[in-house]
């Protein structure tokens, strides 16, 4: 008898772990419209921003600028499903010291990814809500220097 309840109780270990590793997977999956190319075009000129995945956990991305023939990075960003959710990771240039900078998912949909940290200076909210397959409106946001702030970036696919 004490070991069928072993067994059952290993059988119902194996089913919870699969059904939270399957979930947490499937949050990341759930992102997967973001990946391609996206422009947002401004006076100045237009910005892109790039995402592949990297693997089933991992997508990467990066935003960056072409200034005549050459690409100008700006930012370096991790989309990476952890055991504890899903994050948002970016690196930008001669921000924060070069370092990482992680940003918790708040929302995942088909047609939004939120994601926040309340401890950096700004911005402390970073969101992508899906308008159709090719258009998409990136925002960041929060308080800056004791003022409510916000930033849209209308994107259209480009490939």
């Amino acid at each position: 008898m004490i070991t069928g309840t072993k067994y059952l109780f290993a059988v119902i270990g194996l089913a919870i772990l699969c059904a939270f590793t399957t979930k947490q997977t499937s949050n990341i999956k759930k992102a997967e419209w973001l990946i391609g190319t996206w422009e947002n075009k401004t006076q100045r000129g237009s910005i892109f921003e790039t995402w592949y995945k990297i693997n089933d956990n991992e997508f990467s991305g990066m935003s960056y600028i072409i200034q005549e023939k050459d690409t100008v990075i700006f930012e370096n960003i991790r989309l990476i499903q952890e055991e504890g959710g899903l994050f948002y990771i970016p690196i930008v240039k001669n921000q924060n010291d070069g370092l990482p900078v992680r940003f918790a998912s708040k929302t995942i949909s088909e047609t939004q990814l939120v994601f926040e940290n309340q401890q950096h200076d700004f911005p402390q909210i970073i969101s992508y809500t899906r308008i159709t397959a090719d258009s998409l409106m990136a925002e960041i946001s929060g308080i800056k220097n004791g003022e409510e702030r916000k930033q849209t970036f209308p994107m259209k696919r480009v490939k």
